[in-house]
């Protein structure tokens, strides 16, 4: 036995402490080891290159609600109408997303103010199948134009999907229409509709209430579009320019009206807010 092996048995060695192992989080654009709790202070954006993570819908209601404000609760709808199944059936998996969201369904709807503003918020849930639009998201982002309606004040959604739910057919696609005729309805009534594209919107989603706003604010970075990029090259057989579909590229061109970093967001919905429905004198 060396003599290093004789001192280290014989020194009182501290046993190994334990780490959690959700301390770090690695940004997905640059590839750093952040700290979680300074990640989440930063709104789930990256503080070295400014990456906006994707955010359920609790945290951005948080975000852009004023304290106190209201959950509405989601609709019933008539769960798996087709009874469908592929590698699984479609009831096993709403119950499997349901375990790991608190929420019901992919969209939820919250009543209060921004920054003292009346206002009702939408907001869709990427960890939830995707933020898949189906019966239970139509019925969600009506009631909360009917809250709205009701209030007399803006409605704002925030989108974040990869489309319609297959698993609901032709359901899901009538979830268009549907939506289309509230934002309809909100217009007649002079009411702010504006819309917050976040990473990613795209689908029937973009198809419909997603690009029907009065206002289309996007995050930076965020992926918007219809079919996906590879789909269009291969249909028009043709490269696509760098960025294409990202909140910059359709800003420059006119599809977006504005991109705001989420720190700012707040303030700039307040603002817009004042524009499109100034407050009546007393």
């Amino acid at each position: 036995m060396s003599w290093l092996t004789r001192v280290r048995n014989s020194l009182p060695f501290v046993a190994k402490r334990e780490t959690p192992d959700n301390l770090w989080i690695k940004c997905p654009s640059c590839q750093e080891m952040l700290f979680v709790k300074e990640y989440e202070e930063n709104l789930s954006v990256c503080p070295r290159c400014g990456h906006h993570g994707r955010i359920n819908a609790d945290t951005r209601l948080a975000q852009l609600l004023d304290e106190g404000f209201e959950l509405l609760p989601q609709p019933e709808v008539h769960e798996d109408p087709l009874k469908f199944r592929d590698t699984k059936k479609y009831a096993d998996r709403i119950k499997q997303a349901r375990a790991k969201n608190p929420h019901r369904d992919a969209f939820s709807v919250g009543s209060g103010s921004i920054d003292g503003r009346p206002a009702v918020v939408g907001v869709q849930d990427f960890s939830f199948m995707g933020g898949s639009m189906g019966m239970a998201v139509g019925a969600a982002f009506c009631a909360g134009a009917e809250q709205a309606l009701a209030r007399g004040c803006g409605y704002i959604v925030c989108t974040a999907a990869g489309g319609a739910r297959m698993q609901e057919g032709i359901l899901s696609l009538m979830q268009m229409p549907k939506a289309t005729v509230m934002t309809r309805r909100l217009r007649e009534a002079g009411l702010p509709y504006i819309v917050v594209l976040t990473d990613p919107t795209t689908g029937g989603v973009t198809a419909s209430y997603a690009m029907l706003g009065d206002i289309h604010v996007a995050e930076p970075g965020a992926l918007i579009g219809f079919a996906g990029q590879r789909v269009i090259q291969d249909t028009i057989r043709e490269q696509l320019p760098e960025g294409f579909q990202r909140a910059e590229y359709l800003h420059k061109h006119g599809m977006v009206d504005m991109v705001v970093p989420r720190a700012e967001l707040k303030e700039r919905l307040a603002t817009l807010l004042d524009y499109l429905q100034p407050a009546k004198a007393a």
